[in-house]
């Protein structure tokens, strides 16, 4: 059995059609949802790429081995899936120039074949707005005279094509990791997407103002002048999301065609999902927050199909999002050696319904007492943004330098019920989810939902002990003698 990897950035679940959008085109995810297994409510472990992908490739929850920054990839001595299936006989093919997954040391033993297609042509990408515009920092770009053909992660799908194009009888089989740049922001697509979707016609956002936000809230709608903005802007933002996303279809119609016309999709598990969502001007704002925990981020797209699924299956319990590398380790009859916490989801695909009582678990932001972790740090890697206050995310990083308890370090829990998320010494959130699906009225501190509050808040601890650390599974000899023998 082959499997295709196939991971768009930033796309949320209820961005999609077959997630319930009522208005967004997505022909080929839909289709990709008929012909395999449908989940549901599938959450990310964080909603930043680097923690995330970790997280879907190890089993680990981000706090497991310190996974929880841009800047903290795989190592060699980790496990990841990809490393696994390549030690088991897999041709392990990347290409794209996204990597937020692995050390540039851990590449040897995880990838055969690793290449960063660009396209035939550039990109004329700009941001429309004068510096002194409040729609500046808002990520909303102009597309220009860019092209579909012309997009870089349409090389790179047409590349993986090629690839599995090119195999033959007796080669090995095969894992593509295709992870894509779209629909991650800034907000643009090739035209007719970028103007596919008129505004008006959308769903109403999630209004701005509600009372018991935390703090980042009103703090990155200052930093971005996003709260000098009306109303129309962020609703123009979200349509132009919808059209990233339809692009983003378009791509995966490609691959499936070639995976039918090749008759590669008999012997092919193709797995479609996102790292995490994006505000897309819910609430007034845009991109992602690393302590940010809504649905609109954590709920991700996550559909399979796998040859001999259930075909249309729809799995409306919940499940996170590293099941995956559980899963495709089940498939390709590996085992691992190392301990996890991910749940294969082959039953699912074989037409069971998943676990009513799993509770699913994400986390983010950073401690002061950490700065290393911190976006925008002169002193450590993370001077990605040399050009000052004219780079887009120059809010960003000054919000987190300026203000660091606006990004502090939070957990959340959530049953199919309720959402807790605990912030330490800030504002904590308790959502009734059956009420309240949108997430607008915070019940944190209610003594009607004190009980609740309670049980969940002693579940998450449970949950912490069991998953505080790792034991590996090598033991190492106790004695000297070993010792003596390494000594020069």
């Amino acid at each position: 059995m082959n499997f295709i990897i196939f991971n768009p950035d930033e796309m949320r679940a209820e961005s999609v059609g077959c997630y319930g959008h009522p208005v967004v085109q997505t022909p080929n995810i839909d289709r990709l949802a008929g012909q395999g297994v449908r989940f549901d409510r599938a959450y990310c472990q964080h909603t930043v790429c680097t923690p995330s992908r970790c997280s879907f490739t190890t089993g680990w929850y981000p706090h497991v081995r310190g996974h929880r920054t841009l800047w903290h990839l795989l190592q060699p001595d980790e496990p990841n899936l990809y490393k696994y299936l390549k030690q088991a006989g897999y041709h392990v093919f990347w290409d794209g120039g996204h990597n937020d997954l692995l050390a540039a040391d851990s590449f040897p033993d995880s990838v055969d074949t690793l290449q960063s297609s660009n396209g035939p042509g550039g990109q004329s990408v700009t941001n429309p707005f004068d510096r002194d515009d409040p729609r500046y920092y808002s990520f909303l770009y102009d597309p220009g005279e860019t092209t579909y053909e012309q997009l870089p992660d349409l090389a790179k799908v047409r590349a993986a094509i090629e690839f599995v194009k090119s195999r033959k009888p007796g080669d090995k089989p095969f894992v593509i990791h295709l992870p894509l740049g779209f629909p991650h922001c800034p907000y643009w697509a090739p035209q007719p997407y970028h103007d596919r979707y008129d505004p008006e016609t959308l769903p109403p956002l999630r209004p701005q103002d509600r009372p018991g936000r935390p703090d980042y809230y009103d703090l990155i709608r200052r930093r971005r002048r996003l709260d000098e903005c009306d109303d129309a802007l962020f609703r123009k933002i979200n349509a132009v999301y919808l059209g990233m996303i339809t692009v983003t279809d378009r791509m995966l119609g490609e691959l499936m065609d070639a995976l039918d016309q090749t008759g590669a999709a008999d012997e092919t598990t193709l797995m479609f999902f996102a790292d995490h969502g994006d505000y897309a001007g819910d609430y007034g704002l845009v991109e992602k927050w690393t302590s940010g925990l809504e649905d609109v981020l954590t709920r991700v797209p996550l559909i399979i199909r796998a040859p001999g699924n259930t075909p249309g299956h729809v799995v409306a319990e919940q499940v996170e999002l590293f099941d995956i590398m559980a899963t495709a380790m089940d498939l390709a009859g590996v085992k691992a050696q190392h301990t996890h916490f991910a749940r294969s989801l082959v039953p699912q695909l074989q037409g069971a319904s998943g676990d009513p009582d799993r509770a699913v678990f994400a986390e983010g932001g950073y401690d002061t007492h950490e700065p290393v972790c911190f976006e925008g740090n002169p002193e450590t890697a993370q001077t990605t943004h040399r050009d000052g206050e004219g780079q887009i995310y120059w809010p960003k990083c000054m919000q987190q330098q300026d203000q660091p308890e606006s990004i502090r370090r939070c957990t959340m829990i959530r049953t199919l019920a309720h959402k807790l998320i605990y912030r330490p010494g800030g504002q904590s959130e308790l959502y009734d989810l059956l009420a309240d699906p949108r997430e607008m009225t915070n019940l944190y501190g209610s003594s009607e939902y004190a009980q609740i509050q309670n049980d969940l808040s002693m579940r998450m601890l449970d949950w912490y002990v069991h998953t505080a650390d790792v034991v590996p599974h090598d033991l190492d000899d106790r004695g000297i003698s070993e010792g003596l023998k390494r000594m020069p």
